[in-house]
């Protein structure tokens, strides 16, 4: 058996929006589950994001303090950003996102892994970056941060203590506790099963 999901579908006989968002739409379906029969679903219809787990020389990860207003809470997490620039790649937004978030370029990268981040009430797909050999943005060509980008701290934190940290519940945002903990997997098997971007 190969170990991997499945692509499929079911038929849809009727689709709907019921609200239509800033960045993402809360959409009803009716799917026909064949014996099991007919159900109605709501779920969040979202464009996809990135985030990227910027390592230094010293395997420290960058990680950004962020006022998130539903969880009430200012977390630590990677760069990252929706992927809401039509046709733009999921490579190039995570570059896009180092730049702005971060202040950083990155010399290499790959994709560490991929997530679906709540499958049951959301299509949301997440591409996680590892991304190496970093250098400053230029002064003159750094993004102006807005709204909670705009108090966003940098602390970079040896990948270790992040781990212990996410292990002990301390950092809870899914990007930071799924990226932290995957590239402390490829670290500990040589980064011999990082996939390349290209």
């Amino acid at each position: 058996m190969d170990l991997a999901d499945l692509p499929g579908t079911r038929p849809v006989s009727e689709s709907r929006v019921l609200h239509r968002g800033m960045v993402w739409d809360v959409v009803s379906e009716t799917v026909d589950l064949g014996a099991a029969g007919t159900v109605t679903r709501e779920f969040v219809r979202h464009p996809g994001a990135v985030s990227v787990i910027a390592l230094d020389d010293d395997d420290r990860v960058l990680l950004l303090r962020q006022y998130r207003h539903p969880v009430r809470a200012e977390l630590l997490e990677p760069p990252a950003g929706l992927l809401d620039v039509p046709g733009e790649p999921p490579l190039a937004a995570a570059r896009r996102e180092l730049a702005e978030e971060a202040d950083l370029v990155a010399g290499a990268w790959w994709l560490l892994t991929e997530y679906l981040s709540s499958p049951g009430g959301s299509d949301e797909a997440l591409h996680v970056f590892l991304a190496r050999d970093l250098s400053p943005v230029p002064d003159d060509e750094r993004h102006v941060r807005e709204a909670e980008e705009a108090d966003m701290t940098a602390v970079w934190v040896p990948l270790d203590d992040a781990v212990t940290a996410v292990l002990g519940g301390r950092l809870r945002s899914p990007s930071t506790v799924i990226g932290v903990l995957a590239a402390h997997a490829a670290r500990s098997r040589g980064w011999t099963d990082l996939r390349p971007t290209g």
